[in-house]
């Protein structure tokens, strides 16, 4: 069993090295005063922010843009109780600039909705955490 004494932080360097093999991860945001998370694939850019791909008129570009998110991604494994779990937060910005877009097209990240997923969103990592977790 976890107790919050049992766990370490990770510093950010491996907190950012995780991440970045994340396919996944759930954006938290605020929807109509209260909390929502929705499952994005993500990637995370050299500057070290997280950048999402969605749909223009998504409901998430709306929410999102220009506020605070959550972005948390982790890897867990059942069988050995081990796995770690990282957050960043940070302002949310719909990505306007042509060029900028250009370069995300090509590196990343995949699309989930074919042909309607231009949209790319980042997220400024301002604050970075992150735990190894580790079951008894």
């Amino acid at each position: 069993m976890l107790h919050d004494g049992d766990l370490h932080p990770l510093d950010r360097q491996d907190c950012l090295r995780l991440l970045g093999e994340a396919p996944v991860g759930r954006v938290v945001h605020t929807e109509r005063a209260l909390p929502a998370v929705l499952p994005v694939g993500c990637c995370l850019d050299a500057d070290s922010s997280v950048v999402l791909r969605t749909a223009g008129a998504s409901g998430l570009v709306r929410a999102v843009d220009g506020t605070v998110v959550a972005f948390e991604a982790d890897e867990f494994d059942a069988v050995t109780r081990s796995g770690w779990s990282v957050v960043v937060t940070g302002r949310a910005t719909v990505v306007t600039d042509a060029a900028e877009r250009a370069r995300l097209r090509e590196r990343g990240p995949d699309s989930w909705m074919p042909g309607r997923a231009g949209t790319f969103v980042r997220i400024e990592a301002e604050m970075v955490t992150g735990h190894p977790l580790t079951g008894a």
